[in-house]
């Protein structure tokens, strides 16, 4: 769709959004850790429960027909939503910190020492820690681009300082920060990396949940997501990865369904994607991911990705008024997503989070799972106020009336003033 949905009638299909805290109403601002659910979603997830149980590919009975049916159907819609070529190249994970892990494990397999790794600063610990782990298996060196003052990917030092080469194996990189709402230009970087023959990964966690995602257009060779921040449940997560490269990749774990032929004296393995879902599979959060795909694709993804930016423009000229307060990452809506992290001079953040709670307004306090990044910022935790499809402009009012009463309230403001609003 071109035109801005109905926000509230899209707030009507989250029950949840109707709760209030005392005597005021809920404002959920913390999408980026985890997104509310339609009403939809959680029926499809107890229909599959209450009348299609079973597990798939094993049973050949009618309930296993169905319960395979919806698994599979979950993994073509999947495909089809973000432009894969085929659904095979679609694995399932329990969420996008074990796709990484798969992605980072099976890699492995083609470094030695000499060669490099390269992340970014700005990444979510889910994409440092497994390539950490991967270099101390093989010998490969970790490198990492820097930002920029204004929270940008510093791309000019990275081609000066040659950080991706002709050692660079991988290059793997967030599509956008979940701390900073940067956009990181993800074709730009994946033909640096394909112009060395390395493979481009991309951690889409918040990205694919706001944007139209096209993993052609994006020019990357994996990529991975998360079901619980699309509107779907938690416990599944995505790994999309070209279908040469997944075949040409060991298995990640061993067991059920990942096998070919198993004999005492070795195995064989099964095609991607088969060979990388060992074990009994996460079917009912499948099917709940397949009903949250469905939404917002009835929805319409530009529509989403308008409101958004609407709401985090508006947001970012808002929270620019409170006195003392910080925003971390590019101020202005440009190649920006709506993850807000920001600080207020002279109060910790879990203080800002707990005051701002007792007002009913959900927000995150802490590093976000992205200490690096705030080393590098110079603080030691950041709040963070994050939007989606479900948002209002009255619910950053309150956001924006709630810190400035904190400010006021902490800096003494509030005792000669009253505070702003």
């Amino acid at each position: 769709m071109t035109e801005p949905y109905d926000v509230e009638a899209v707030r009507r299909d989250f029950p949840i959004l109707e709760r209030t805290v005392g005597p005021y109403p809920l404002t959920y601002l913390d999408s980026a850790n985890t997104s509310q659910k339609p009403r939809r979603v959680v029926e499809a997830i107890a229909d599959h429960y209450l009348v299609h149980n079973a597990n798939v590919a094993r049973a050949m009975h009618m309930l296993g027909a169905e319960a395979t049916a919806g698994f599979e159907g979950a993994r073509t819609a999947v495909a089809t939503f973000i432009g894969a070529a085929r659904s095979e190249e679609v694995v399932f994970t329990k969420n996008a910190s074990e796709a990484l892990n798969l992605a980072a494990h099976t890699l492995a397999s083609r470094l030695k020492p000499g060669d490099e790794v390269v992340v970014s600063v700005m990444e979510h610990h889910s994409n440092i820690v497994p390539w950490q782990l991967a270099c101390e298996r093989t010998g490969a060196t970790l490198r990492w681009f820097d930002v920029t003052d204004e929270g940008r990917l510093d791309i000019d030092a990275a081609v000066r300082d040659g950080l991706v080469n002709e050692r660079t194996k991988v290059v793997s990189l967030t599509w956008v920060s979940n701390v900073l709402g940067t956009v990181n230009p993800i074709a730009q970087v994946a033909a640096m990396a394909h112009a060395v023959d390395a493979v481009m990964v991309v951690d889409a966690s918040q990205g694919v949940p706001q944007l139209p995602t096209d993993v052609a257009a994006l020019g990357c060779d994996m990529l991975a997501f998360t079901g619980h921040k699309i509107c779907g449940p938690t416990g599944i997560g995505v790994l999309w990865g070209r279908y040469d490269l997944l075949e040409s990749l060991p298995p990640f774990l061993g067991g059920g369904e990942m096998i070919e032929v198993v004999r005492m004296t070795g195995s064989t393995f099964a095609p991607p994607p088969y060979r990388f879902e060992a074990g009994t599979q996460p079917i009912a959060q499948a099917v709940g991911l397949h009903e949250a795909i469905r939404y917002v694709s009835e929805l319409g993804m530009d529509g989403i990705a308008a409101h958004e930016h609407d709401l985090t423009a508006y947001a970012l000229g808002e929270m620019a008024k409170v006195p003392g307060l910080r925003i971390l990452g590019p101020t202005e809506a440009v190649d920006r997503g709506g993850a807000i992290a920001f600080t207020l001079e002279g109060v910790h953040p879990h203080d800002v989070m707990q005051l701002l709670d007792s007002r009913g307004i959900a927000i995150r306090g802490g590093h976000h799972c992205a200490r690096p990044l705030h080393d590098r910022l110079g603080v030691q935790s950041s709040c963070r106020a994050s939007v989606y499809l479900y948002t209002t402009h009255e619910e950053i009012d309150r956001l924006a009336e709630a810190l400035d009463y904190t400010s006021a309230f902490f800096s003494g403001r509030l005792a000669t003033t009253g505070g702003r609003r």
